[in-house]
């Protein structure tokens, strides 16, 4: 019977992270990477709630069924920000964009608040 032990060497080091995996990743347009992750997830939550099946979702938007997965499992690369805003529009949702100055002396950030 094969045993398990841990010792100090199998120790596995933990990193903080910024709160965006795609800048974590190194990849380039990291903020607009999350940005369109977060809409992405608002659009599945509406199609979920609203209990439709992809098919129907697909109809809704205007795209096919394996463009509708395809979006719902996470390959959003070839969406841009205004194509998935206008989604979330088809979907019944209001859209409001908020420019303001940063609370404190740090770069911009985008974020996303859904009510």
């Amino acid at each position: 019977m094969a045993r398990n032990d841990t010792s100090e060497s199998d120790e596995v080091a933990i990193e903080q992270g910024s709160g965006n995996v795609f800048a974590d990743l190194g990849w380039p347009d990291a903020d607009a990477h999350l940005l369109k992750a977060e809409l992405v997830n608002r659009i599945d939550t509406i199609i979920r709630r609203r209990r439709l099946n992809q098919s129907q979702a697909a109809k809704l938007l205007g795209l096919s069924q394996p463009d509708v997965s395809r979006l719902l499992k996470g390959d959003f690369r070839e969406y841009s920000l205004e194509r998935l805003l206008r989604l979330l529009l088809m979907l019944g949702r209001d859209i409001d964009i908020v420019i303001r100055k940063p609370k404190s002396r740090r770069t911009g950030r985008l974020s996303i608040e859904a009510g």
